[in-house]
């Protein structure tokens, strides 16, 4: 900064200087006397700057010395000066150039109070010509459908458990269920599944429907305390299970269009197994679950319109539309889905169980499951509600609560993903 009052006269030392030229000042007065103490006197005498200069910056004369170094090691402590007084001339000085910082810091506010001044009117002028100005709105009419869309139905069912019991003391009086509320739920599924198809066909054509029934349709005795309180012996549970998909199928045969295949994907879960443990290679062999979809397959086996795929493995691939290009979607009950409960819930190992198995099948467009008991759409996955809801053994896992659910969603032929997809919702006030 330069002023008026840092003007010198011919032999007058400047009375102001930044900081970095004093340092530099003081550092070349001690490389030029290495041996010398620098005293207040010294520095007068070699010095570049007044007094007032570097009084400015240093609280004390040492700490001016000190940020140039500090004295020679060798140097000898003198005793200590007192402070020089200023004179009249130099204390004037001082006053002159405070005067003029100060003057200084008045103008910067003022240029920026200016600065903020013309902002506001920028900003006035805008919402001004906002008013004054009319709106461009265009016209944005109802489009009617080309009849161009087609679309696959998915209609997932699984995780029924129809004979497990759940009272309301058990659940905090969230949810009820026993054979009469798993007959009602399992009527107001199918009743809703053809609701959201006729929905959906006046916007899409539908000619294709795929009913996946992805096991745990009884809760089994696969643990003591289950064997103890199920409503039905396993045979007796599967029995009506099976009696309830069979009316649902008959159901959907009668009301949808003649001219609508239908395909069922049935996969056993890890409740209908035979053994204590659950089985790998010999799980669809020990399963009653899978006995029973080859009873229910052979009620409609002189039904052109229905297509079965029992699995004998773990996954079922199907592929949907072009065979050069198809959509495919991968189903398994998803118990080989281990979920760790931890942040993320069951995104993490899914995600890892889907790369792991796009390894071997890379072409796989989407994966669809139950078992977890939540209805959720991810990305590439589906997960299927229950129809049992909220029990005693989500309670234990501190799963959050869930009303019973199962699963629609549309496949599109021309965009090739998920079209839509939505929760069936299998309970109301007609319920109880």
């Amino acid at each position: 900064m330069t002023s008026k009052s840092n003007r010198t006269e011919p032999g007058q030392k400047p009375t102001h200087g930044t900081r970095e030229q004093l340092v530099t000042d003081i550092k070349k007065i001690r490389k030029n006397f290495t041996n010398a103490t620098i005293t207040r006197d010294f520095y007068r005498k070699h010095g570049k700057y007044a007094d007032i200069a570097w009084a400015e910056y240093f609280p004390t004369f040492k700490a001016f010395v000190e940020a140039g170094g500090g004295q020679p090691e060798a140097a000898v402590a003198t005793p200590k000066m007192p402070p020089a007084e200023l004179t009249s001339e130099d204390r004037l000085k001082v006053d002159l150039e405070k005067v003029a910082v100060k003057k200084e810091g008045t103008q910067k506010k003022y240029t920026e109070a200016l600065n903020r001044i013309k902002q506001l009117e920028t900003e006035k002028e805008i919402l001004i010509g906002l008013d004054e100005h009319t709106p461009q709105i265009i016209d944005i009419l109802p489009r009617s459908s080309s009849g161009s869309s087609y679309s696959v139905a998915v209609i997932v069912f699984s995780d029924w458990h129809i004979e497990e019991p759940v009272s309301l003391d058990d659940v905090s009086g969230v949810n009820e269920f026993n054979l009469q509320i798993a007959e009602k739920r399992v009527v107001k599924a199918w009743q809703s599944a053809l609701r959201l198809y006729q929905k959906e066909s006046k916007e899409t054509e539908i000619k294709e429907v795929i009913i996946a029934l992805l096991g745990d349709f009884i809760t089994n005795r696969i643990h003591e305390d289950l064997a103890e309180s199920n409503l039905l012996q396993p045979t007796d549970a599967m029995y009506k299970a099976q009696g309830l998909i069979i009316s649902g199928l008959r159901f959907l045969l009668e009301h949808l269009p003649n001219d609508v295949k239908i395909t069922v994907v049935c996969h056993s879960g890890n409740h209908g197994r035979m053994t204590p443990e659950q089985r790998i290679k010999t799980e669809a062999g020990t399963s009653i679950e899978r006995f029973m979809y080859f009873n229910i397959r052979d009620q409609f086996k002189d039904e052109p319109r229905m297509t079965w795929q029992i699995a004998s493995g773990y996954h079922t691939i199907i592929r949907l539309f072009d065979k050069d290009k198809p959509y495919v979607i991968r189903f398994h009950h998803g118990h080989a889905i281990r979920s760790t409960g931890g942040v993320g819930g069951i995104y993490p190992t899914v995600n890892k169980a889907i790369g792991n198995w796009n390894k071997s099948v890379r072409d796989v467009n989407l994966d669809v499951f139950g078992h977890h008991h939540q209805f959720i759409d991810g990305q590439d996955f589906i997960c299927n509600g229950s129809l049992i809801g909220y029990n005693s053994f989500a309670i234990n896992i501190k799963a959050p609560y869930e009303p019973p659910k199962q699963a629609f969603f549309l496949i599109n032929r021309k965009h090739r993903c998920k079209a839509m997809v939505t929760p069936i919702f299998v309970e109301g006030d007609d319920e109880k």
